[in-house]
C-alpha cells in the first residue's frame, strides 16, 4: 500500500476551513498530514502528524517556501506520495485513491485533479452533498474517473497548486518552488513553467476531486495589488511575459496601474479599491 501524505498550508483566517479539511482527510483512511503554518502567530494544536512554522517574510506570506518545506518533511517522514491540498479545500471521497492509482502508472508525472468551487451552505462533512455539488471549474480539463490525460505544453499555465500530487521520487528531481515569491500570486505559474522547462510531465487525473470551500473574495483582488505587481515583475524577469494579466488589466481599467513599456506600475502611491 502506498504511503500518502497530505501537505497543507494555513494561517488563522483559514482555521475553520483547515479543521474541515483535517476531518475529511482523517475519514479517507491511513493518510498522514503535514501542516505548514504560515501566520505570524504560533500554530494551533490540531489532529495532524507534523507541524512546521514558516512565518511571513518582509513582503507577506511565504507560500513557495512553505510548500517546499512541507514536501521535504513529508518525504523525510516516509511519504511515497505527496498530495498538496490548500487549507480551504476538502478532498473528495476518492481523491487519495485516484491520485494513488495514477501515481502507480505515472510515477514521473505531476498529477492534477479537478476542483469544484462550492456555493455557500454546502455541508463539507457530508460526502453525499459534496458529490452532488461536483462541478469542476471549466477552465481546466476534467477527465472521467479512472482516466489520466497528459497536459499539452500550452496547458501548463492551468496548473494550480491548490490540489496536486507527485511521488517522493519525482519531488526529489524537480525544480522547487521559487522562494523569492512572497505574498500573493505568481509562484504557481512559475513552478509550472519550470516543470515544463525541465521536461517534467503534467497530467489531469479524472475523479481526484477537491472541493474549494466558499469564502468571500474580490475580483480583481485589490488587497493583493502590490503583491501582484512585485511577483508579476519577478515572473516577467524570468520568463519574458507577465502572469495574471486579466487582473492587471482590471486594475488598469480602474486607474490603479498603467503599462510602462513592458512593465506594469502603480499610477499613485495608494490606489483605492473601487468596491469600497
Amino acid at each position: 500500500m502506498t504511503r500518502a501524505t497530505v501537505v497543507t498550508i494555513s494561517s488563522m483566517p483559514r482555521l475553520g476551513h483547515l479543521q474541515n479539511q483535517v476531518n475529511a482527510v482523517r475519514e479517507r483512511g491511513e493518510v498522514d498530514i503535514v501542516l505548514v503554518w504560515v501566520g505570524e502567530d504560533a500554530p494551533p494544536a490540531l489532529n495532524v502528524d507534523h507541524t512546521l512554522h514558516v512565518p511571513p517574510g518582509p513582503n507577506g506570506l511565504r507560500l513557495a517556501a512553505a510548500r517546499n518545506a512541507g514536501a521535504d518533511r513529508a518525504v523525510q517522514a516516509g511519504a511515497e506520495l505527496v498530495i498538496f491540498l490548500d487549507a480551504d479545500c476538502v478532498p473528495g471521497p476518492d481523491l487519495v485513491d485516484r491520485y494513488t492509482q495514477a501515481a502507480a502508472d505515472y510515477d514521473d508525472t505531476v498529477l492534477c485533479g479537478p476542483v469544484t468551487y462550492l456555493a455557500p451552505g454546502v455541508d463539507v462533512s457530508d460526502a453525499a452533498q459534496l458529490m452532488s455539488a461536483t462541478n469542476p471549474h471549466p477552465a481546466r480539463p476534467a477527465p472521467e474517473p479512472g482516466q489520466v490525460v497528459a497536459a499539452s505544453p500550452a496547458q501548463y499555465t492551468l496548473f494550480w497548486s491548490l490540489s496536486f500530487a507527485l511521488t517522493a521520487r519525482t519531488w526529489a528531481g524537480l525544480p522547487r518552488f521559487d522562494e523569492g515569491y512572497e505574498g500573493y500570486g505568481g509562484e504557481d505559474t512559475d513552478f509550472a513553467f519550470a516543470l515544463r522547462d525541465a521536461g517534467t510531465p503534467l497530467a489531469w487525473v479524472g475523479g481526484a476531486h477537491a472541493y474549494h470551500q466558499h469564502h468571500p473574495t474580490s475580483s480583481p483582488p485589490w488587497q493583493h495589488l502590490d503583491d501582484i505587481l512585485r511577483n508579476g515583475r519577478r515572473f516577467a524577469d524570468r520568463w519574458g511575459r507577465w502572469p495574471m494579466t486579466g487582473w492587471l488589466e482590471a486594475f488598469e481599467r480602474d486607474g490603479a496601474v498603467r503599462r510602462d513599456g513592458d512593465d506594469w506600475v502603480r499610477t499613485s502611491p495608494a490606489p483605492i479599491d473601487p468596491a469600497g
